[in-house]
């Protein structure tokens, strides 16, 4: 990948500019969460998809903002109990 001027981009580069690209050593959790978040703010981004959702749930546009940026603290529930360490322990000492 380039830049308009021909210039490379470094993957660094490109993770520092786009949080939600992930690495290998991110969790299905944190990458479906990433995924919803960025769903979530397109939405609340683009007054055309708001006014779409507040009139197919019949709610104001002001409720269905609402719902969105607070859906947007846990778009995907409770995270998974433990953690990284604990799967690759498991990995590692069978």
């Amino acid at each position: 990948m380039s830049t308009p001027g021909g210039a490379p981009i470094h993957k660094d580069q490109l993770k520092a500019k786009y949080i939600g690209t992930g690495d290998a050593d991110m969790s299905k959790y944190e990458w479906v969460t990433n995924m919803h978040r960025d769903t979530l703010a397109s939405h609340v981004g683009h007054h055309d998809q708001m006014a779409y959702y507040a009139v197919a749930q019949n709610e104001s546009l002001g409720r269905v903002r609402k719902e969105f940026l607070e859906k947007m603290l846990r778009p995907c529930g409770r995270p998974p109990v433990g953690g990284k360490e604990e799967a690759y322990d498991k990995l590692v000492n069978g």
